[in-house]
């Protein structure tokens, strides 16, 4: 607890008052919810302003989700070409993006085309990962769970080789988080088996990218995002039970890094 509160006063004390801006690509039909919970979890883990851009036919569901959030919509029910300049325009606003959640059957154009052309940090979650192998990763955290980390292994033979060669930080989510970084292995220590339940990788990459955004370098900011995490499924699963859901772990980041 006494890292957790020192690293971020030192994020705290290098960007001033100001705690970031997050951007947020991901959403179709199919899974509507997931931008909105990693834009709350961003919130909660202290950013100043997160807006998601999101399709045009879950601009209401998302907005609806929390005044907090701000939205933007483009108009295809995909994320394609189309949608470059408002994702540009988004990754210029933006101290960290985060793109992949809920991002069905994007254009592996598009998605690399977003990743080239940011910045700024970014967090490569979900099903943007595997289009993401065909760019540049070296300002990336990619967060996969140990379903979605395959087409990494299978071009790259291991995690650890792949973060070498690309210079990409990865969060590996299962039973135990793994965090991998400049061809090294760590293990995270905090967690309950509560933390499979859906939107909890959507919940980190909401708190992985808000440290990005306040200036935390990506290894520390990935391996810092599955402590509060795992300690604060922890204080959910004690408060809630077996019946604990994303929503209760988001709303009990504060108390972690309180």
């Amino acid at each position: 607890m006494g890292r957790l509160q020192q690293t971020l006063a030192g994020v705290s004390s290098e960007t001033g008052t100001e705690n970031g801006r997050v951007g947020i690509i991901g959403g179709t039909v199919e899974y509507p919810n997931q931008p909105a919970l990693v834009a709350q979890a961003a919130l909660r883990t202290g950013s100043d302003h997160v807006r998601a851009l999101v399709p045009e036919e879950i601009y209401g569901i998302v907005a609806g989700h929390s005044p907090n959030v701000l939205v933007s919509r483009y108009p295809d029910e995909r994320f394609t070409g189309n949608a470059l300049e408002q994702a540009r325009k988004l990754g210029g606003w933006a101290d960290a993006l985060v793109i992949g959640p809920g991002l069905v059957e994007a254009e592996r154009d598009a998605v690399q085309a977003t990743i080239a052309e940011t910045d700024v940090p970014i967090v490569v979650d979900a099903l943007a990962i595997e289009p993401a192998l065909e760019a540049d990763l070296s300002r990336a955290v990619l967060t996969p769970s140990e379903a979605e980390d395959d087409p990494i292994r299978e071009t790259y033979g291991s995690l650890e080789a792949f973060s070498a060669e690309t210079g990409a930080v990865l969060t590996l989510t299962g039973t135990v988080d793994e965090i991998v970084a400049s061809g090294e292995r760590s293990q995270n220590e905090t967690g309950t088996s509560a933390l499979t339940v859906a939107g909890t990788g959507d919940t980190l990459a909401g708190i992985t990218v808000s440290l990005l955004g306040q200036g935390m370098a990506r290894d520390e900011a990935a391996e810092l995002a599955a402590w509060v995490l795992g300690k604060t499924g922890e204080l959910a699963t004690a408060d809630k039970g077996p019946g604990v859901v994303a929503t209760d772990v988001i709303e009990r980041i504060p108390d972690t890094i309180r």
